[in-house]
């Protein structure tokens, strides 16, 4: 089977140049030097251990997180990873899809791992700069006056806090670390941010991908975005 990939700029979505005899990293016109952000155009567990066989050099290999088990009627609809041939992978985004836990309609969320200076996570939240470490600096200054943090989930073995970030108002945005990397959860509408609220279990694939794992059609929000 012939499988499509997409290649894009992870911070602004733009057309990326390959690297030439005159440049050894990928090139986006608008942000520079940037790790290439490849999605895969189907999905199913023959394309998730294809991305877990991307070279990883770098000491810290970003997780592949996956809500495991999976709410009911939920599935995986998307895999994709940032990173080239020199550096390994930087950056892993995974999609899943089912009801919307209060609207009743579709909803979609996009899981992000990043090491820090990659600007996929912001991208798909939808918010300025390349780090959200400022956004979380906001929250944790807020924290006697709003009560801790605004979402909680377990990641990696661990209690993991999340931040609710301003975002556009046809998602909503969320923002905490795990393993040393930025970890980004980001749901379409904004009422599916409400998944977070029912005890998430995220697990990272890299560990084993789970036989019972199901799969659906392709999330428009991984590829389009």
């Amino acid at each position: 089977m012939s499988v499509g990939v997409t290649v894009s700029c992870p911070r602004c979505a733009a057309r990326v140049r390959p690297p030439d005899l005159m440049h050894s990293e990928w090139r986006c016109d608008n942000c520079g030097d940037v790790p290439p952000f490849r999605v895969m155009r189907h999905i199913g567990p023959e394309i998730v251990e294809s991305v877990l066989r991307q070279p990883a050099p770098t000491v810290d290999r970003p997780p592949l997180w996956c809500p495991w088990p999976l709410p009911p009627g939920w599935m995986v609809t998307g895999v994709g990873w940032a990173g080239d041939e020199r550096l390994g992978v930087r950056a892993t985004a995974l999609a899943c899809s089912g009801p919307d836990p209060l609207g009743g309609g579709p909803a979609d969320v996009v899981l992000i791992a990043e090491q820090p200076g990659v600007g996929l996570g912001t991208r798909f939240a939808g918010i300025p700069g390349i780090d959200p470490g400022y956004l979380v600096a906001e929250c944790l200054s807020d924290v006697k006056g709003h009560g801790g943090p605004h979402a909680k989930i377990r990641a990696g073995g661990h209690h993991i806090p999340l931040w609710s970030v301003k975002s556009p108002e046809d998602r909503s945005a969320y923002v905490s670390e795990a393993k040393g990397m930025w970890l980004y959860a980001v749901a379409w509408p904004a009422s599916a941010g409400y998944f977070l609220a029912e005890h998430v279990v995220l697990h990272d694939l890299s560990d084993g991908i789970p036989p019972e794992l199901v799969y659906g059609a392709p999330s428009p929000y991984l590829i389009g975005s």
